[in-house]
This record gives structure tokens, C-alpha cells and sequence, in this order.
């Protein structure tokens, strides 16, 4: 059977006070719109407890006593991978009997829920020490200073696979239709190496490193694309250069290139992919390639290019001007890994 919509709190007091004034049962009912049955439930209530509110449900008991809720939320707040199997046998061990069910209930109703571990890259506390101190020392550099930054980066892209992801409309039982579903191969179908660099002002050039990338390749990208890039973005003197620390960035011979082509270079912490705004622009280069669904890799790479170029120049300034709430998180964190 249905369940009845809960009658409002103004219709159960009009109803108490219609009966306080003489009326019947049926009058009441006539009048409100309401069955005689439930006028006479609210007039009960109102006789027994001079009130027509909602009393408290007791409801079962918890399985699971208020020390044994604390005893299992400070074991996850310690060891957040212990399972739900673990908690079980700890409960047992106490003398309290649970499902695992009630234990995902008992946790939820503390705020903590089962999710998915997020993979982030290994820091060693070297590197939380270089993350922290650099956002330290630039958290009051000037949104200006950032404007006048060129971020690279170098990222692969896979014909099908995991960056093919969208979200699909359809009927129930409809779900392997082909119009509903993303194809994959194996290996992801092939991909492509690119690189890139941004601004500010928006996106620079994006070419494919068709072959393995070695220092002396690295160096010939940075010749062929990183100044035309600053002109066409009309970069300001003294614009600074930024790339990660790859072996093949920080090669003895690519920084004397730099040095001798007189380009500055932003000091970067290793391990900070989250600190390089250019990350953003990937995702969202990926989501959009995915929509378009390339079927080989030479379309794949056509997307790629076109997708890139029309990039929203807003996109990029946004991503630069929050860039001090990056090195807030990163100090928040205490040189920990961030959303970003």
C-alpha cells in the first residue's frame, strides 16, 4: 500500500482547534479535506499529549554501543585501510556481534564513508620539504608575476581507454547499445606524446614527440616552439620559463642551452604536478578529444591540435590568477599532496 502524505503542522492544529470548538469529527473532515479516520488519529493525540506535533520513534536499539562507535571510528582515523572485516572481528573480540552492513552504517552516521584511494605521486620528505618551501616563498609574489610565466609540460594521450569517458542518456536494460557504449582495445589502441606550454594569455604551441624523448630532442622542441610561443603570446621582458624536474630538463646540457639563450627559469619542486597549472589544461584537452571519439591515431593527433588551439584564453587566466590558493593548499597540507 501507498503511504499517505504527512498532513502539514497547520492543518493538524486547524483540526484541534475546529474540535475545540464544538465540531464533529465528519464537519472537520468535509471542511479540510481530510478522511474522518485521520481526524479522529489527530484529535487522540491531542486529547493524550495536548499536542498535534510528531512524537520521537524509539526505534530499535544501536547494535553497536557509543564506545564501540568510538573504538571503530578512532581504529579508521588511525589506519584508514582497515577493512570492514577488520572492525568485525575487533567488535567480536569485545563481546558485540555486527554485520559489516551495520558497520558502513555505524561509520557513515560519523562522517566517513568507503571511497576509492586517489593515486598521487611518491613524495619522500625531501620533496615534501621543496614543496613546502616553495609555496612558502612565493605566497606573496604578485598575480602579475605569474602572468609573465610560461608553463610546459609533456603528457600521452590514448587512442581508447581511460580517457575515454563521457556520460550517456539511455533507457533501462540499454546500456551495451553501441550508441551508449565506448570502445577499447587492448594497450589502449596506441597513443601519442605531447608538448606543450601555456600562459596567461593562452595556449602556446602543442607538437607531438613522435620518437623516444631524449635531452638533445627536449632541447630542439624548446628551440623550434618555446620562443615563438612567448611572441605569439606576447609575453613582457623578462617572461620566466617553467618546466619539471625530469632528468631530461635538468640535464648539464639543457641548462647550459638555457642559460646561454639567456631564459629564466622557475626553481621547481620535484614531485609537484599539482603545482603546474598546465595539468588542468590536460584534463581538459582529454575530455574533449574523448568526446570526438577518434577512431586512428593520425585523427587522434588532428583533434588534438585542433582542440588545443580553441582552448578558451579565460581558461588560462583563471587557472594563473587562483594560482596563490595552490601554494595555500600546499602550506595547509604541510607540504602534502593537494586537489589540485
Amino acid at each position: 500500500m501507498a503511504k499517505t502524505k504527512e498532513l502539514s503542522k497547520d492543518t493538524r492544529n486547524k483540526i484541534g482547534d475546529l474540535h475545540q470548538a464544538g465540531k464533529t469529527e465528519s464537519a472537520i473532515g468535509k471542511q479540510l479535506g481530510v478522511k474522518k479516520s485521520t481526524v479522529g488519529a489527530i484529535i487522540r493525540k491531542w486529547q493524550k499529549y495536548k499536542t498535534t506535533d510528531n512524537l520521537p520513534q524509539s526505534g530499535a536499539p544501536r547494535k553497536i554501543s557509543p564506545r564501540g562507535v568510538k573504538m571503530i571510528t578512532r581504529t579508521v582515523s588511525k589506519n584508514p585501510r582497515t577493512t570492514r572485516g577488520d572492525l568485525v572481528n575487533d567488535l567480536q573480540r569485545a563481546g558485540t556481534k555486527v554485520t559489516k552492513a551495520t558497520i558502513s552504517n555505524t561509520l557513515r552516521r560519523q562522517g566517513l564513508k568507503s571511497c576509492s584511494a586517489r593515486r598521487v605521486p611518491l613524495l619522500k620528505p625531501v620533496h615534501v620539504r621543496a614543496r613546502l618551501k616553495f609555496a612558502i616563498e612565493h605566497l606573496d609574489d604578485p598575480e602579475e608575476d605569474w602572468e609573465n610565466v610560461i608553463w610546459s609540460d609533456e603528457t600521452k594521450i590514448e587512442l581508447f581507454g581511460k580517457n575515454s569517458t563521457c556520460r550517456v542518456w539511455r533507457r533501462k536494460n540499454a546500456e551495451l547499445h553501441p550508441k551508449n557504449t565506448i570502445p577499447t582495445v587492448k594497450h589502449g589502441g596506441g597513443n601519442i606524446m605531447l608538448w606543450g606550454c601555456f600562459s596567461a594569455k593562452g595556449p602556446g604551441r602543442l607538437i607531438r614527440v613522435k620518437e623516444r624523448m631524449n635531452g638533445a630532442m627536449y632541447r630542439e622542441i624548446l628551440s623550434k616552439n618555446l620562443l615563438p610561443s612567448a611572441r605569439a603570446l606576447k609575453m613582457k621582458h623578462g617572461w620566466v620559463f617553467q618546466h619539471d624536474n625530469d632528468p631530461k630538463h635538468t640535464a648539464r646540457a639543457t641548462k647550459e642551452w638555457l642559460r646561454k639563450k639567456h631564459f629564466k627559469v622557475l626553481e621547481w619542486p620535484s614531485q609537484s604536478p599539482d603545482l603546474n597549472p598546465i595539468e588542468n589544461l590536460w584534463r581538459e584537452l582529454k575530455i574533449l578529444v574523448a568526446q570526438r571519439q577518434p577512431q586512428n591515431i593520425t585523427a587522434l593527433e588532428e583533434i588534438c591540435m585542433e582542440e588545443w588551439v580553441k582552448l578558451p584564453a579565460t581558461v588560462c587566466k583563471n587557472l594563473v590568477a587562483t594560482y596563490r590558493k595552490r601554494l595555500t593548499s600546499v602550506i595547509a597540507n604541510k607540504g602534502y599532496i593537494t586537489k589540485y
